[in-house]
């Protein structure tokens, strides 16, 4: 028996999340996270996708492509144990496995055609900006919804106690980014509300700064104890490419 297989994508992510740091730990966490999923030839026929508008939810089945290349350990440290505790990697959702292969239920928003290409609408995902797709499942409520399911470490959501403030420069600024980026200033209340920050460093009472990037903009706090204050939301410079 040929116990070794290959994958290729059939599509890809175009996310609000530039980049790793920021992206909520489970999908549905940050309901304004909104990414299209661009399915890729010979996969994009109408045919293929005939039904799919009527289901609400879908499973992305998807890559960890932004983790690099690591040996893989049979222990890791879960961010809801204070990321101190190592537990069995088969028991959580880290992205350091065997093979990098994650699942999200998201939200289907639309399907559609964009300059011929056929695109998935989605909101409250936690996926990474250019994830190779695997697989799209429908989400059946029937058969995914277990109500007696028990959920180990990570029985309940996480609930911060954080709240957010923006200063009037960062404010406007938001308000602007909401013309190219319906809900802007929704997702950054969000993504901060659900404190992307080490488990760690929440244990910390000294002031400390952050920065995150959403849809390639750059958006900067500080934590003063309880409070996240946003003083910063510009256009990200990439140092690489300045003269």
């Amino acid at each position: 028996m040929d116990t070794s297989f290959g994958f290729s994508p059939i599509g890809i992510v175009h996310s609000c999340f530039s980049e790793k740091f920021g992206i909520p730990r489970q999908p549905g966490l940050v309901p304004a996270a909104r990414a299209t999923l661009e399915i890729l030839p010979p996969y994009d026929r109408d045919e293929a996708f005939r039904g799919l508008e009527d289901f609400s939810h879908l499973w992305i089945v998807f890559v960890f492509h932004g983790i690099g290349k690591r040996k893989w350990q049979p222990t890791v440290r879960p961010p809801r144990l204070g990321g101190n505790t190592r537990i069995g990697v088969f028991a959580t959702r880290s992205g350091f496995r065997p093979n990098p292969i994650g699942m999200s239920s998201v939200v289907l928003e639309s399907i559609r055609r964009d300059h011929g290409k056929m695109v998935l609408d989605l909101s409250g995902i936690d996926i990474m900006d250019q994830t190779p797709v695997l697989d799209i499942k429908p989400y059946l409520p029937y058969a995914d919804i277990i109500q007696e399911a028990v959920g180990g470490f990570a029985a309940d959501p996480p609930r911060s106690s954080l709240s957010i403030e923006f200063t009037p420069n960062a404010l406007q600024a938001g308000m602007l980014l909401e013309k190219t980026y319906p809900g802007f200033c929704d997702l950054v209340n969000q993504v901060l509300r659900a404190d992307p920050r080490p488990a760690y460093i929440g244990k910390r009472s000294t002031e400390s700064e952050y920065g995150v990037r959403l849809y390639g903009i750059n958006v900067r706090w500080r934590v003063l104890k309880t409070t996240i204050i946003v003083h910063t939301i510009e256009k990200f410079l990439d140092p690489s490419h300045m003269q």
